[in-house]
């Protein structure tokens, strides 16, 4: 192994036994994909306690075990640099949340591989990248989709990331959005648990699924302000799943307004979304609060809903 390797160590946790490998392994680093781990585990970089080479994935874990992973150096991203603008809601030497607007896409990826926060993130960070990921960049420990606006956190260094992901693991980070959803939620505040996979008809879509066939996933949702033919409404999540909040609300009977997958206004809405031009999601992350993962200081952080979400309220409004 080289000798600029980063070296974890872990005991699993009793609830293990039984479980694959890599599995085990994920529940107990939630800073580390599964993914990512089935590599290290068969790029021979995972031992035991006793010096023996763990090369399967699929082997069954065994409870309280210490296992030791090799992370090897970053390498470094081919995402280029770009100074795009950004609003910062805070900062230090070890983390940063960002403000991000609607159209701005979190990762590049096919379709869009630069413009994005990461390429924005490279720029502004150059020189403190996390490289949590096996990649050095800035350690994007959460996303919010292309058309959702506010807050998103990211870490400067590996220390940061680990620690921000234990607690998006352990689902004790503040995550609140603003959304407008269509109709009358009832009752006007609720709790909504259903699991969330992959649609078996459309992969880009997300889908309420058999409890153990997805992941589970709560939603608690509140009303803010009825307006016409829609309400105003904060959701704060219990865990954080793609797509959750918009899935959740359509599964209740009321998609967000102007989501383009997961619901379509009927009439008279459809026309104020047409003639304001209002071609996303109505949803904005607008609280953020965690423990700063090296100070130990309480972090809560609120974003304003942006202007073309604030005007369509307003035309609405009873």
């Amino acid at each position: 192994m080289a000798g600029d390797d980063e070296i974890l160590t872990v005991t699993l946790h009793e609830s293990a036994a039984g479980l694959r490998l890599d599995r085990a392994m994920a529940e107990a680093m939630p800073s580390l994909s599964r993914e990512r781990l089935k590599s290290l585990i068969k790029g021979g970089r995972v031992i035991d306690a006793s010096g023996t080479t763990l090369w399967d994935p699929s082997a069954k874990a065994l409870a309280f075990a210490t296992i030791e992973v090799r992370l090897p150096a970053a390498r470094p991203a081919h995402n280029a640099a770009q100074q795009l603008d950004l609003v910062i809601a805070y900062e230090d030497e070890h983390l940063l949340v960002v403000d991000k607007p609607a159209g701005m896409v979190v990762h590049p990826a096919a379709g869009n591989l630069d413009g994005t926060m990461v390429n924005a993130l490279l720029h502004h960070c150059a020189g403190q990248l996390s490289g949590i990921g096996g990649v050095a960049r800035p350690g994007i420990v959460h996303r919010i989709d292309k058309d959702t606006s506010g807050l998103i956190v990211a870490a400067k260094h590996d220390k940061a990331h680990e620690g921000l992901a234990r607690q998006f693991a352990a689902h004790s980070i503040d995550r609140r959005y603003m959304a407008i959803a269509s109709g009358r939620p009832m009752p006007v505040e609720g709790r909504i648990e259903a699991a969330l996979g992959r649609s078996s008809t459309n992969r880009k879509k997300m889908a309420i699924v058999a409890e153990g066939r997805g992941k589970h996933a709560v939603t608690h949702y509140r009303t803010v302000e009825p307006l016409k033919n829609a309400t105003l409404v904060e959701c704060r999540l219990e865990t954080g799943r793609t797509h959750q909040v918009r899935v959740h609300m359509a599964h209740i009977g009321h998609p967000l307004v102007g989501d383009p997958v997961y619901g379509r206004a009927r009439k008279p809405l459809s026309d104020v979304l047409k003639a304001r031009n209002f071609v996303r999601q109505a949803l904005h992350a607008a609280r953020l609060g965690f423990i700063h993962p090296v100070t130990g200081n309480s972090i809560a952080l609120d974003s304003e809903i942006p202007a073309d979400m604030r005007e369509l309220i307003d035309e609405l409004r009873i």
